[in-house]
This record gives C-alpha cells, sequence and structure tokens, in this order.
C-alpha cells in the first residue's frame, strides 16, 4: 500500500542531505531534546515509585496494618486471648497477635543505643509481620519464655558490635529500690537472631523478644499492650480497626480502646512523597514542553528553505491543507521519534540505575544513598506503565500541537512570491 505523498516528503525532509544538512542537524536536535526530557520524567517517576513502594512495603511489613491498644494511650490491653479471638472472627481481619512494647537502652561492651523492646509470641508474629522472611541469622523461633534471647536488626547488631551468642543488656527507665539506692532495671539477654529488613530504622532500633520474657521486664501482669492486626484491604485499615475496637466495647471488654492504623502513623510520610511525585510531574512536563515547542522553530526554518518546493507543489495543485499535513507530519515524526527514544532510553536506565549508582559510588567514593538519611540501603525503581503511556501521550501532544502555526504559515505561502525569489 502506497503511502500519502505527504508523508513521503516529510520523510525524506528528515534525512540528512549535504545541501540541507543544517536542517536535518536541527531536526535530529529536536529529536534529542524530546527524548532526553520524556526519559528524565521517566525515571524520576519510577526512583519515587520504587520509593513509595519499597517504603510502604517494608514500613508494614515491620509495623502491621493496624493496632487495637489500651485505652488511655501506653495502657495494657486486658483479658488479651478473648478480645484476639473476637477480632479474628470478623472476615475483614486475616491475623492478630499479641504483643508488649516499651522503651529501653541497649548495652554491650562500650556501645549504647536507644530501642525499641517488642514481645512476641513467634508463631503469631509471623501472621503479622515480615520478620520470619528478613532473618539473617538464627530463628525466630527461639524466642521461648523465660529463655532470655533476643533477635536484633542488623544496623544494631554492628553498632553494640555483637553477633550470635553474645549478650547484650537491656536498661530500662523504671528504677528498682536496691540496698545501694534506687536503680534502673536491667537483664542480660542472649542474641539468637538477627535480621535485615533494608529499613535503617527498623535495623537500627527495634528488638524481638518471647512475650513473657517483655511482660515481666515492663510490669505489664501477663497482659499485651496491644493486638497487631494483619487487614487485606489495607487502605480501610482505620475503618476495620475502629470496627473491631467498638465491638470489643459492645461485649465489655473494656469502656475504649486506642486504635492505630498505619495510615495515622505514616500518612504524612506517604502523603508527602504523593505530593512530591506530583510537583516533579508537573515541573519536569514543563521541560518536555520546551523540548516539544522547539519543534517549532525547527519547522519555521524548513518552511523557510523549502519555500520553492512549496510554491511548485501547489503550482501542481496540491491545497493548503495538503501543504499544512505535509508539515505537520514532520513535526509528528519528530514527536514520534523522540518520544519512542525517550521511553527506551527510560527504561533500560531504571533497569540499570541500581548498578550505575553503585559504579558511581565506587569511582567517587561518596555515600550517594545513606541509609541513615534515605531509610534504604539501595536505589529502587518501579516503572508503572500507565504512567509511561501517559507521558508519552503528553510529548506527542506538545509535538503535534507545535506543529500548527509553522504548517499554517507554511500553507499560506504565496507561490508566485516564493518563485521569484528562487
Amino acid at each position: 500500500m502506497r503511502q500519502p505523498y505527504e508523508l513521503s516528503i516529510a520523510a525524506r525532509y528528515l534525512r540528512t542531505r549535504s545541501t540541507h544538512s543544517f536542517i536535518s542537524f536541527i531536526s535530529a536536535v529536536s529529536m534529542v531534546g524530546i527524548a532526553l526530557a520524556v526519559a528524565v520524567l521517566i525515571v524520576v517517576l519510577s526512583v519515587m515509585n520504587g520509593f513509595e513502594y519499597e517504603l510502604q512495603r517494608r514500613i508494614l511489613g515491620m509495623v502491621s496494618d493496624a493496632s487495637i491498644m489500651g485505652w488511655p494511650e501506653g495502657e495494657p490491653l486486658e483479658n488479651w486471648q478473648a478480645a484476639s479471638e473476637v477480632v479474628l472472627a470478623r472476615d475483614d481481619v486475616e491475623a492478630a497477635a499479641p504483643f508488649v512494647e516499651g522503651q529501653a537502652m541497649a548495652w554491650a561492651g562500650e556501645a549504647v543505643a536507644g530501642v525499641t523492646v517488642r514481645g512476641v509470641y513467634p508463631e503469631l508474629e509471623a501472621d503479622v509481620s515480615t520478620i520470619r522472611s528478613v532473618m539473617t541469622a538464627g530463628d525466630l523461633a527461639e524466642l521461648t519464655d523465660r529463655s532470655y534471647r533476643v533477635v536484633i536488626g542488623v544496623q544494631l547488631a554492628r553498632a553494640l558490635e555483637v553477633d550470635l551468642g553474645d549478650e547484650i543488656v537491656l536498661v530500662l527507665a523504671k528504677q528498682i529500690v536496691t540496698p545501694a539506692g534506687l536503680m534502673p532495671r536491667t537483664r542480660a539477654f542472649t542474641v539468637s537472631g538477627i535480621f535485615d529488613a533494608g529499613m535503617y530504622e527498623y535495623d537500627r532500633g527495634l528488638v524481638f523478644t518471647s512475650f513473657g520474657d517483655a511482660a515481666r521486664m515492663f510490669d505489664t501482669n501477663g497482659e499485651a499492650s496491644g493486638l497487631r492486626l494483619a487487614i487485606p484491604d489495607l487502605y480501610n485499615a482505620l475503618g476495620v480497626a475502629q470496627a473491631a475496637a467498638r465491638e470489643l466495647v459492645d461485649l465489655g471488654f473494656a469502656e475504649n480502646y486506642y486504635v492505630d492504623p498505619w495510615t495515622r502513623s505514616h500518612y504524612t510520610f506517604f502523603r508527602s512523597i504523593q505530593l512530591q511525585k506530583t510537583m516533579m510531574f508537573v515541573i519536569l512536563s514543563l521541560v518536555v514542553a520546551v523540548a516539544a515547542f522547539n519543534i517549532v522553530s525547527t519547522l519555521m526554518m524548513v518552511v523557510r528553505d523549502k519555500r520553492g518546493d512549496i510554491a511548485i507543489l501547489r503550482s501542481f495543485g496540491s491545497t493548503q491543507r495538503s501543504i499544512m499535513t505535509l508539515f505537520a507530519s514532520q513535526g509528528t515524526l519528530i514527536g514520534v521519534i523522540g518520544t519512542l527514544l525517550g521511553v527506551l532510553l527510560a527504561l533500560l536506565i531504571s533497569w540499570q540505575l541500581g548498578n550505575l549508582v553503585d559504579v558511581l559510588q565506587a569511582w567517587f567514593g561518596v555515600d550517594l544513598l545513606s541509609a541513615e538519611v534515605y531509610y534504604l540501603e539501595d536505589l529502587p525503581t518501579q516503572v508503572r506503565p500507565l504512567e509511561v503511556l501517559e507521558i508519552g501521550g503528553l510529548a506527542l501532544a506538545l509535538a503535534i500541537a507545535a506543529t500548527f502555526y509553522p504548517a499554517l504559515s507554511a500553507a499560506r505561502q504565496p507561490p508566485a512570491e516564493a518563485l521569484r525569489y528562487e
């Protein structure tokens, strides 16, 4: 099937010829400009998508979807066994696990670190968190009652310079009366496991021990600080937890409960990521717009250079519409080729971005992605097809819009005036 002559001429104008190499060079620059703008926008949004996904996965993996705790906040959750049975009977709750939680200082040798101590039942905790899957050494099942063992994060193990079998001392702020006077409560624990959640906040500051040992340390009389819930509908975690708490109140377990969903404790954090993504999309879309409207200057130069060709075509009967189609096709080809190159470049960069960062860090000896600042130790990327389509469509729409004025200007060229000066 033969293609329209307008498209054939437009494609020929894009090819390099010795007499018009500058025009072809300017067309190539326009393509490269669109390609780079599209690639930058896709890569930036992919990195932000990766950060959002990894942080959400790792935060929810260690925090739980929602927690029901005693009221006022900090009070034990009484009769947690019966409360857990009521909560688990709900269709919108997948699992529940009791926990005892408090603050302490971890001490080993001359190293000291502030930590959050969480007492758990290993077999139940695995249903509401990813702790078992991120264990790098030891076994969570070794946290049995009166074993006085702990599982700590890899960053905390490095800070305290301890390994499996070593001892650490947990020091509580609560004081006890001794013959020597008031002394802080302390207890030695053996490190029986190390986990690597990939998130500095937890790897550095979270310590797991058995439920019974934590309950004795924090004087809860065997009661839990709360119940950690696994909820299939993550974005309705608050509603599900509140409904479960109201059911417990109606059954007379307590007068009130404190509900802590992940959306409350981390909402601002994830909302800020969404806001930054929106702002980056708007700002970088302006870069795409600048690159696309560079087609205007390119086509205006082509129109000026091809005045004779336009006059000849008009003399052979080409209509103004055909002339507009010709130059609009040329600008559209520049946009299509530039957009496709940009998408391919973005996919390649996103695929190898982690390796590129590692190479740059090795070359310059600089830690570009500090876990203490960015929470993550590597640079994640997540390319979302819908966003790629939206960015590609935006670039093409702007490129097509940029062809309107040059194409109209070419169609309005008087043939006689053009031939007079050729």
